[in-house]
């Protein structure tokens, strides 16, 4: 699904809209992630295409920017180069933006480093500059709408896939039982008992999540808990499952469930 992350400047609020990646499908969870990108392609004022700028210009990203150049000409995109802190030598980084600028009009074109804050500002003076005038569309201080359960989930798979992202990419799916505060804890020692069930497609994938002796789910945890405990701002217990839903890529009934 797609997240939004709000940026609240003195002269504009910048909802930022990370959707899941323009792709050909092979699977039905693969076809329901694109609809989920065009819904959204249609929605926002400018778009940003990112291409990582330690990886060459591939049948992926051409693929994208064919589609991007059916967008209505009134929606500007700017291709964004990112990760260049990751390529050292400036005529590399001058070579990729050259490739970049080969693939279609961009209304502009910016290599930044989220790592390193290099020109992250003229980006956001880049967007915020082809926004339409209109009043803030949430209020200050908020940073997303997205719901407390929707971001665990994502903290819980981003630590799973940690490692394992090519053996595993779109094979795992999170879904939070339940969030719910310890009783008997007092409100100076609280804590919230957080269950959640991570689904893979084979058991052979199961053993890849799980790990030798159960090391690598442990792992998991320990790094999740961490991310979930300062999102919340509260002492967490995580119960991790895994759980075998076979081939639910490919089964619209177990993608109900799933959430997708």
């Amino acid at each position: 699904h797609a997240i939004r992350g709000i940026v609240h400047r003195a002269d504009a609020q910048l909802v930022l809209v990370d959707t899941p990646g323009l792709h050909r499908p092979r699977t039905l969870l693969g076809q329901r992630l694109n609809d989920v990108v065009r819904a959204t392609l249609s929605e926002v004022d400018v778009v940003g295409f990112c291409m990582p700028a330690d990886e060459p210009v591939g049948r992926g990203d051409r693929f994208i920017a064919e589609e991007l150049s059916r967008l209505p000409k009134r929606t500007p995109v700017v291709a964004i180069l990112t990760k260049t802190d990751k390529v050292g030598d400036a005529d590399r980084i001058g070579a990729r933006l050259l490739d970049v600028a080969g693939l279609g009009e961009f209304s502009g074109i910016v290599p930044v480093s989220a790592i390193r804050s290099y020109q992250v500002d003229v980006l956001a003076e880049l967007l915020a500059a082809r926004l339409p005038k209109g009043p803030a569309l949430y209020p200050g201080g908020e940073l997303t709408d997205e719901p407390e359960q929707v971001m665990v989930a994502e903290l819980v798979r981003e630590a799973a896939l940690e490692g394992v992202r090519d053996e595993l990419p779109h094979s795992l799916a999170v879904v939070v039982e339940e969030m719910i505060p310890r009783e008997g804890r007092s409100p100076q020692n609280p804590l919230l008992d957080v269950r959640v069930n991570v689904f893979v497609e084979r058991p052979s994938q199961k053993a890849i999540v799980i790990g030798a002796g159960g090391s690598r789910l442990k792992a998991v945890g320990t790094r999740a808990r961490g991310q979930i405990e300062a999102l919340l701002g509260t002492p967490v217990f995580l119960d991790l499952h895994v759980k075998v839903a076979k081939d639910w890529q490919r089964d619209p009934r177990q993608l109900r469930r799933l959430g997708f």
